[in-house]
């Protein structure tokens, strides 16, 4: 077994182990933004009860209120752009799994002496590099949707 292979197999586990962890990072994530949502959701609730339960209140105590729902609401609104961001990275990872997967494949097929390819590996073969392409093409979009969303922030 080449040297060489060895290195390209390592390589690959360590890839795969990255997006694993990654993913499951991610999915922490999601699960700290879920029970926050949920906080703000309780905590906003409050508000709204007690500014529409204002009798007698002085104007500096609803204004307070309004001001604190107000935050609660810019917030909400970071946390779900964050989560945007971590399920757009969600399907980053996916597609990047897919193309290794792809990959893979693809490298069997290629590996094969012509000679010995039969019609239906060289079909095969065709099929895997369309289905690489289609892939690399969602990543790109992927991409360009991070990029128009970080100018945007900007």
């Amino acid at each position: 077994y080449p040297t060489w292979k060895r290195t390209l197999t390592r390589r690959a586990r360590e890839a795969q182990m990255n997006r694993f962890c990654k993913a499951q990072t991610i999915q922490r994530r999601l699960e700290e933004i879920e029970v926050t949502f949920r906080e703000l959701e309780q905590q906003g609730i409050k508000l709204e009860k007690l500014l529409r339960d204002e009798d007698g209140t002085p104007t500096d105590q609803k204004t307070q209120w309004m001001n604190q729902l107000l935050y609660l609401v810019q917030k909400k609104n970071s946390l779900m752009s964050e989560e945007s961001d971590l399920m757009i990275a969600v399907q980053e990872l996916k597609l990047e799994e897919q193309q290794w997967q792809l990959d893979h494949k693809l490298r069997y097929y290629m590996n094969m002496e012509e000679s010995l390819k039969t019609p239906e590996d060289c079909a095969a073969e065709q099929e895997i590099l369309a289905q690489l392409v289609e892939v690399v093409n969602k990543r790109n979009v992927l991409i360009h949707i991070q990029e128009e969303k970080r100018l945007s922030e900007l």
